[in-house]
């Protein structure tokens, strides 16, 4: 593999500037482009989620990369759930019984504006912005691009072609529409849609409600959540179906039906909104989908990555840091020194594709869980019987959560079929009161508890792999 050959990537959001950053480092030339502008000058954040959760597979990229330090400056440490009921009433419940571990809420642009400058510090790398792709030739590695400013076409020939350009890739659409080979593609709709609101900084530009946590208002078929800005501010999501259920985004079509929904079923929130009505009408309504594709590459020359290959909900809070995952997992294949692109590209795939499709089916699962399980009794035992496991044995047990989230040496294959079986083996202890969910229990108790779910877990696991479930 040449590394004077032109790569081009489609897309310089935060996979692909992530990309060119360590292709850069590796000694590559690479000339990125993207549709829209350069949004360390320029907002663009409609449409997209202005703040992300950023945890360790997404720090071990930048520390690949040798900006974490830059991206922990820009972080809020959220700790847990902050749950509000109906009445107002809140709980928290904390992501790890470990200390130390935290998700990040980061805001997406200054991210991005981060990699994009380490990217362009290097003399070969280009970036090009307001650069719309339009088609890819996958056979003869021709892109077409149209700018937008002056709507002029122009093809740039490369010698291999990487698509970071989201969901609604480019490159992806090629794969299917040459139908130069066989292409198996999915994307699967939520019936449920978002909508992002704000909950301002106080007069002193402070946080309103607290700042350590990720706070969320279940209620069953939908929910809303929030997630702290540096700014004092809160960035607010309404996850809603479309036109389902007794409440949807069709029917919220005047300023008190929104008022309404709100004061029923989110009072406390409403008081923190002041202008929902003007947000509602102006904010996009957002569709939530999952994809799944096979292969991502062709012969020596193409690679769709990140959210171009597998798309997920934002329910894990994994989708930024799936796709930083993916760069390093292809940096680990580029340090094999196979023989050529379309070797690497394979090899690639192989060892990522169960855990891209993994962390779609986690996501998706995630959100039932949000939504309907984090206020339920049976739900919140299990949490605290998890929270004392890790206090107390924090190397021998994680739960589902921190094994998807808190450890990046284990793949979210392997952290969801085993976390589904410990879900399931606690879950049912705790139903059948096999266990006791009590605060007080001593640390030989707990080690009693923790041997039971340990041979309960294994037997389902073993179980599973009998009937080809795992």
């Amino acid at each position: 593999m040449n590394k004077k050959e032109n790569i081009v990537i489609i897309g310089a959001g935060l996979c692909g500037s992530l990309l060119a950053l360590r292709l850069a480092q590796r000694g590559h030339k690479v000339s990125v482009y993207e549709s829209r502008p350069d949004l360390r000058i320029t907002d663009i954040s409609a449409g997209r989620s202005i703040n992300l959760a950023l945890s360790d597979r997404g720090f071990k990229a930048l520390r690949l990369v040798g900006v974490e330090a830059k991206a922990r400056e820009i972080c809020i440490p959220m700790y847990g759930r902050l749950i509000h009921d109906i009445e107002g009433n809140t709980f928290a419940s904390n992501y790890s019984g470990r200390k130390g571990e935290y998700i990040n809420s980061i805001s997406r642009g200054d991210l991005n504006g981060i990699l994009l400058t380490e990217a362009e510090a290097h003399e070969n790398v280009a970036i090009h912005f307001n650069q719309q792709c339009t088609k890819v030739d996958i056979e003869n590695s021709i892109v077409t691009f149209q700018d937008y400013q002056t709507k002029e076409e122009f093809t740039v020939d490369a010698e291999v072609i990487f698509g970071t350009d989201g969901a609604g890739s480019v490159l992806r659409k090629s794969y299917y529409l040459e139908k130069k080979f066989l292409f198996s593609y999915s994307q699967e709709y939520l019936t449920h849609g978002y909508k992002e609101l704000e909950i301002p900084a106080d007069t002193t530009g402070n946080h309103q409600i607290s700042k350590d946590h990720l706070h969320i208002w279940p209620r069953g078929d939908y929910m809303l959540i929030a997630l702290p800005n540096m700014d004092g501010s809160f960035t607010v999501t309404l996850f809603l179906g479309h036109e389902e259920g007794n409440y949807h985004f069709k029917g919220l079509d005047s300023e008190e039906k929104i008022k309404a929904f709100f004061q029923e079923q989110f009072p406390d929130a409403l008081t923190l909104i002041p202008n929902i009505a003007a947000e509602f009408a102006n904010n996009p309504t957002g569709a939530l989908g999952t994809v799944k594709c096979t292969p991502w590459s062709y012969k020596n020359k193409t690679l769709i990555m990140g959210d171009a290959a597998h798309a997920v909900v934002p329910f894990y809070g994994q989708g930024m840091n799936a796709s930083f995952e993916d760069v390093v997992v292809l940096d680990e294949v580029l340090d094999q020194n196979l023989e050529s692109w379309e070797a690497t590209f394979k090899a690639y795939e192989k060892v990522r594709k169960k855990d891209a499709d993994a962390i779609g089916d986690l996501a998706v699962e995630n959100y039932y869980e949000m939504r309907d399980h984090v206020a339920n009794p049976l739900f919140k035992q299990k949490r605290v019987i998890e929270m004392q496991l890790e206090e107390q044995f924090p190397e021998e047990y994680f739960s589902k959560y921190s094994m998807v989230t808190f450890n990046a040496s284990i793949g979210y294959h392997e952290a969801m079929t085993k976390g589904r079986a410990q879900d399931k083996a606690l879950l049912a202890m705790i139903a059948d009161k096999n266990i006791s969910t009590s605060l007080e229990m001593s640390k030989e108790e707990l080690k009693i508890v923790l041997q039971k779910v340990q041979e309960e877990t294994n037997a389902i696991l073993h179980k599973d792999k009998i009937v080809g479930l795992s």
